[in-house]
């Protein structure tokens, strides 16, 4: 029996076999599926209703998920899983700046990706919080980032990172912590991409404001205190 509390989750996959498999689970779960095998077509039902999160393929006719996600984010934060068949780290990396809250391969396992819909659907459902350091204030409901009152202008890795690391006020987060926390546990790729981010952050604030927020403790990791 339908009932009003679901989690809405918008399938987007052309393979129709796929998206049958998807839609099962998914109702099995407990969710209210809905299937899209067009980008375009996509775009427009992830922008007219409100979805809980969307499971995205890239290689889809009209418009490819890349961009459906790129024109999404213009306007609206739905948590997005990329579930495609490429693979190359790359690709990764595209779909994870660009805006994606996740990103897994085919072929996958049912049990995995009901695990990370959990967890992203749950992330949103929370309460916004506001996170405060000095000047520096972060809004996770809104996304945005200010010092002292001027917003400040960032890509959503670093957000993501600038925002777990104002979570962990005081506390030293390792390189590898990070990845995990904000790249996702199946990123493959080294470390340094860390580094290049807190670059990234402290061009941001650090540079522009005079400050030194973001810390190195060399061998450890990096810390806002």
């Amino acid at each position: 029996m339908e009932t009003s509390d679901k989690k809405r989750i918008l399938i987007v996959e052309d393979e129709a076999q796929i998206s049958r498999f998807l839609q099962l689970e998914l109702e099995y779960e407990n969710y209210s599926a809905s299937v899209c095998a067009d980008g375009r077509e996509a775009l427009g039902l992830a922008l007219e209703n409100d979805f809980d999160l969307i499971i995205l393929d890239v290689m889809l006719p009209s418009l490819n998920g890349i961009e459906v996600l790129r024109r999404l984010r213009q306007s609206k934060q739905t948590p997005v899983i990329i579930l495609t068949a490429r693979d190359q780290v790359v690709d990764k990396v595209t779909g994870l700046d660009i805006g994606a809250d996740d990103y897994m391969t085919k072929p996958f396992a049912i049990e995995e990706l009901l695990a990370r819909i959990r967890l992203h659907t749950k992330r949103a459902a929370a309460p916004a919080s506001a996170l405060s350091c000095g000047k520096l204030s972060v809004n996770s409901e809104a996304r945005v980032a200010t010092y002292d009152g001027h917003t400040i202008d960032l890509t959503k890795k670093e957000f993501d990172l600038l925002e777990y690391l104002m979570k962990n006020r005081n506390i030293v987060v390792g390189r590898e912590k990070l990845l995990d926390a904000v790249w996702g546990f199946d990123f493959y790729g080294s470390t340094n991409v860390v580094d290049v981010y807190i670059r990234y952050l402290r061009s941001k604030i650090d540079d522009v404001y005079g400050v030194e927020l973001i810390e190195t403790v060399r061998g450890a990791g990096y810390v806002i205190r």
